[in-house]
């Protein structure tokens, strides 16, 4: 086998590996707690599904492909809850190394183009990165809402560290955050989810 192939197939396997990285969403219906790679595929199907709430016009494959490798590097960093602010502090030095290692078993020329695209998602400045962030918000919000606010109870979320995280949805769709997370949200602080 030559090494291109045998480089691509170890990364491959490698990134299986983030079926066992368990976030805190539950699944619908009250659900276990989902892993990485099945927020991941969720994530890529809802920015098909939705690309024409996109704020701008984008490159559906390459919003797509971002969604499906934004926490990739979660296998070595470890899933860091949205609201926990001691995991946020460390975030992105465990993350970037994640990403290096990770990353480093592809071709030089794939893991180049993977690590731009990752860098790009984090920065929020491409109508892409803004749209595949408000599918991460959107799709956890989603599920939240078909467990009664389940989710949002057991961490005692505030409605101030949510919409702070919730707000950056606006960036890459307003009918979306309008239609659908500003209402969510309302709902479940009205109902006592949400504190």
């Amino acid at each position: 086998m030559d090494d291109r192939l045998k480089k691509q197939l170890e990364f491959s396997l490698e990134i299986d590996k983030e079926k066992n990285v368990f976030r805190q969403t539950s699944l619908s219906g009250h659900g276990r707690k989902e892993n990485d790679a099945e927020h991941a595929w969720h994530m890529a199907i809802m920015a098909y599904l939705l690309k024409e709430y996109s704020n701008e016009p984008i490159d559906i494959a390459k919003t797509m492909l971002m969604c499906l490798i934004h926490d990739v590097v979660e296998i070595d960093a470890g899933d860091t809850y949205a609201y926990d602010e001691e995991g946020l502090k460390t975030q992105k030095e465990r993350e970037d190394k994640a990403k290096e290692r990770i990353f480093s078993i592809l071709p030089e020329d794939q893991k180049r183009e993977l690590i731009s695209l990752f860098d790009e998602f984090e920065t929020y400045e491409t109508p892409e990165s803004r749209f595949a962030h408000a599918m991460d918000n959107l799709q956890p919000l989603l599920l939240n809402e078909s467990n009664d606010g389940g989710d949002w109870r057991e961490h005692k979320a505030t409605a101030d560290k949510v919409y702070g995280r919730q707000k950056k949805t606006k960036l890459g769709s307003e009918k979306l955050y309008e239609e659908v997370t500003d209402k969510i949200l309302k709902k479940n602080i009205k109902n006592g989810n949400i504190i």
